[in-house]
């Protein structure tokens, strides 16, 4: 039912880019829209990871360069019966974690060095459990595209606030300018809220899972959301449409309402896992 949710979500998505591509150029616009989104999404298939990473300098370790965080990886993919996915640390001192790629095969996982340095080991692996959880699940092929899509729409948002529209095209002229520069990055917004809040509840639930210890998770969870309120993530606030893809929002919300946030609560996710903590019973040691 998730998937299918989703699905829905991720077809608005498309479909309000090609509502754009209507209000600013009329039935040509909406095809010119239409050619670009389905090359979006084919280019973000195969490359949208790559872009991600890029995007936030991170650098590929492995077993001599990060032989603790390496091993919490490998040993957590393991237990998920997953592929070992490369894994990469940002030298960004807010700490956060993300996943991506298209499939478990060609995955992915980043944690920034803030979140490496404030953690204990259990609680790094209920962190990266979490993000093998979205692979697991598939959700970062359909983030990471959403992510692409989203930042799209604010391009054209932009475009439309310094260039206007075709005027001859455009229905409903400078209204319909004045809509896209407004209501598209508030949509698009809304559309990756409810993606993210779906898909993040799911992987808590399974991350828990994986390594067995969901108080791990929330523990983690409570010093993410604190560390990120107090240090700022540059690359995130000039890209706020990959901030879906982390574990805890990266983006300062000064001016806005929680309630249009990508992320649930933390207050609830955390309480979440504490009932499942009561609800189960713990699993064996670590490792």
């Amino acid at each position: 039912m998730n998937m299918f949710r989703t699905g829905l979500l991720l077809a608005g998505l498309t479909g309000l880019f090609l509502a754009v591509g209507f209000l600013l150029g009329g039935e040509g616009g909406m095809a010119i829209a239409l050619v670009i989104a389905l090359g979006m999404n084919v280019f973000s298939y195969w490359n949208s990871d790559k872009i991600v990473l890029r995007m936030y300098g991170a650098r590929e370790v492995d077993f001599r360069t990060a032989p603790q965080f390496h091993r919490i990886v490998q040993t957590l993919a393991r237990r998920a019966d997953l592929p070992m996915p490369k894994v990469y640390v940002i030298d960004n001192p807010q700490p956060n974690a993300f996943a991506t790629g298209r499939n478990p095969e060609n995955a992915a996982v980043a944690a920034t060095t803030g979140l490496l340095n404030i953690l204990s080991e259990e609680e790094i692996a209920g962190v990266m459990a979490h993000e093998l959880a979205h692979v697991k699940n598939r959700d970062t092929l359909i983030m990471t595209i959403t992510a692409t899509i989203a930042g799209a729409l604010g391009m054209l948002a932009n475009f439309a606030m310094f260039f206007g529209s075709d005027s001859r095209n455009n229905p409903l002229g400078f209204v319909g300018t004045i809509l896209v520069m407004i209501l598209a990055p508030m949509a698009a917004m809304l559309v990756q809220m409810a993606i993210s809040r779906t898909r993040e509840y799911g992987a808590d639930r399974m991350g828990a899972e994986i390594c067995g210890r969901p108080l791990w998770l929330a523990s983690a969870l409570q010093k993410l959301a604190a560390g990120a309120s107090r240090i700022d993530n540059h690359a995130a606030e000039q890209n706020p449409a990959t901030a879906h893809l982390f574990i805890v929002n990266p983006l300062h919300a000064r001016s806005m309402d929680s309630l249009f946030s990508t992320h649930p609560s933390t207050a609830n996710r955390v309480q979440k896992l504490r009932e499942m903590a009561g609800a189960s019973t713990q699993a064996g040691p670590w490792g």
